[in-house]
């Protein structure tokens, strides 16, 4: 299987990258990081350092690298049977130009194979998202020719992958933890689906997505956020604060009642997953920077996110979010001046105050005895760390 993948980032190569290549796939990096391309096309291999209760080391071999803006990029995504991504949620739209010419030189080229795209970001349904950016950059008239030939897979991945100095100096050398996850929906495949280590499929993937966003995503950034809060610098020495697990560990469980509630998921299992994540936000071996986690603030206090959506679920089904109230009110605490949207949230609130940031930024408006109880958080935040 040929298999063209855009970003050459830690995720990339370390996650995505790793399984294709495992898979016996010819694996294409594509960035426009000119070094990192220049160094992967002359290595064309670099180690993945798996930590955890058992480190080990595995060798990715046999990959091929492209800058994304060379005109061999198009050719690639013109003669591939997959396409990835690993960019962030920001650069799809970016992306798509690229994309929507190599599917155009596909067409030229009489090439009715199926090409399936898969993006692999963390984000609710970002290859739909990517298809629509993909069809805005294409002449209405090879649209229905692109549902016939290409499919748009939606996925939810989850692994840790903190940027790290690389082992014996290699620049291409990366560290991830042993737990990952990649889920796809299997109903948004043209032709067959592709038999790959890892990669599992599922049919109900919204249950999935959210059960990470809920879970994983809630937890990690409100670990993030109460361990700035309390002066500490990873994850690892956040989550050992009892202080810290306990509201994590609460806010987790009263999103999950959302998720038992809307999906139907076992209690009990979900439980073991949340006791599952807590201990990988614990693993020593990743020295994951608060500072990292954290970012892009009002983007993670938006409606749609982890923070602000599970809130909205316990609502829905009437049920207790005293944790989560406490994690958005830190969030909106978090100070980060390497962080442009840190910034110009810090600027918002001290601009037109509190609770006027939390309907802004939240979409709370209909809400506002919660506002009321976010802000009151916030306060008693300020008075606990004084």
């Amino acid at each position: 299987m040929k298999v063209i993948h855009f970003g050459a980032g830690n995720i990339g190569r370390g996650f995505i990258g790793k399984l294709l290549a495992d898979a016996n796939s010819q694996v294409t990096f594509t960035d426009v990081n000119q070094p990192l391309i220049d160094q992967l096309a002359h290595q064309q291999s670099y180690n993945v350092h798996v930590v955890g209760q058992e480190n080990r080391i595995e060798k990715v071999q046999h990959i091929h690298a492209v800058n994304s803006n060379d005109p061999k990029t198009i050719e690639f995504i013109a003669t591939a049977d997959m396409l990835t991504t690993a960019v962030g949620p920001q650069v799809l739209e970016k992306i798509a130009s690229t994309i929507a010419k190599g599917i155009i030189h596909r067409k030229s080229l009489g090439n009715n194979q199926p090409l399936n795209i898969i993006a692999c970001e963390n984000m609710v349904r970002g290859t739909s998202q990517l298809k629509q950016h993909v069809l805005a950059q294409l002449p209405e008239e090879l649209h229905q020719w692109v549902e016939q030939h290409i499919g748009f897979v939606d996925s939810a991945v989850d692994r840790i992958v903190p940027p790290m100095d690389a082992a014996n100096d290699d620049p291409l050398d990366v560290t991830v933890e042993s737990f990952s996850e990649w889920i796809v929906d299997q109903t948004q495949f043209v032709g067959d689906i592709p038999i790959i280590n890892g990669m599992e499929l599922t049919d109900n993937l919204m249950a999935f997505v959210e059960r990470k966003l809920f879970t994983l995503n809630t937890g990690h950034a409100m670990t993030a956020y109460l361990g700035q809060l309390y002066g500490y610098q990873t994850i690892s020495e956040s989550i050992g604060d009892l202080r810290i697990h306990t509201v994590v560990k609460s806010a987790m469980q009263e999103s999950g009642q959302v998720l038992i509630q809307r999906y139907g998921f076992d209690s009990q299992i979900h439980n073991q997953y949340i006791d599952k994540i807590l201990s990988r936000f614990a693993n020593p071996y990743l020295k994951d920077d608060v500072s990292r986690v954290g970012r892009q603030p009002m983007r993670k206090l938006s409606s749609n996110d982890r923070l602000i959506k599970p809130l909205l679920g316990t609502f829905e089904y009437q049920l207790p979010n005293e944790n989560l109230i406490i994690g958005i009110a830190a969030a909106l605490h978090f100070r980060c001046e390497a962080d442009p949207q840190a910034n110009e949230m810090a600027k918002l609130i001290a601009d037109k105050g509190i609770y006027q940031a939390v309907v802004e930024l939240c979409g709370l408006e209909q809400y506002p005895e919660v506002v009321d109880r976010i802000c009151s958080q916030y306060q008693l935040l300020i008075l606990s760390n004084k």
